[in-house]
């Protein structure tokens, strides 16, 4: 008998049903900055996530994807973490790759990338993936700014380590 899969919601009618693309560059991934912790919080969270950069061919046994292209039609959201300026043509990738919504970290919206989406059609939602994180009771949990930033927000449980 199969154990049905959990469904928790997250940001803005996101859940850990949906598929991700998370955007980052090399050194985000190799050194465990904030691109590295997304992935790995989705992947732990049950969620498809998909890394995708440059100049970097596998992640931690996973297979690091050159851009959206290769991805198309196997997300439905795309996650940049990386500042806006290495983001050039973002919306327009995405909407190329057939994808409807892009997450937004705390420093990657800007008001332009607001206008592109609502003319392409595109869902914003804003805000921390690690805000939904559970964290440990004997962690280091408040000098994390995400964690006193989703205090309210929906925590989805860990996969790992039997939870």
């Amino acid at each position: 008998m199969a154990r049905e899969k959990k469904i928790y919601p997250l940001a803005k009618g996101l859940t850990t049903e949906d598929t991700y693309a998370v955007l980052g560059d090399a050194e985000k991934f190799q050194k465990h900055k904030h691109a590295w912790k997304v992935w790995r919080t989705l992947k732990e969270f049950g969620c498809v996530a998909y890394p995708v950069a440059e100049n970097i061919q596998r992640l931690d046994g996973s297979k690091v994807y050159l851009n959206l292209d290769q991805l198309k039609d196997k997300v439905t959201v795309v996650v940049p973490c990386l500042l806006p300026d290495k983001l050039k043509s973002l919306v327009s990738d995405v909407a190329a790759a057939g994808v409807c919504k892009i997450w937004f970290q705390e420093q990657t919206w800007t008001q332009e990338y607001q206008q592109e989406c609502d003319n392409s059609g595109i869902e914003v939602v804003r805000g921390c993936v690690l805000r939904h994180v559970i964290y440990s009771p004997i962690s280091m949990r408040y000098l994390s700014p995400c964690y006193w930033h989703g205090l309210r927000d929906a925590k989805v449980p860990s996969k790992r380590f039997g939870r």
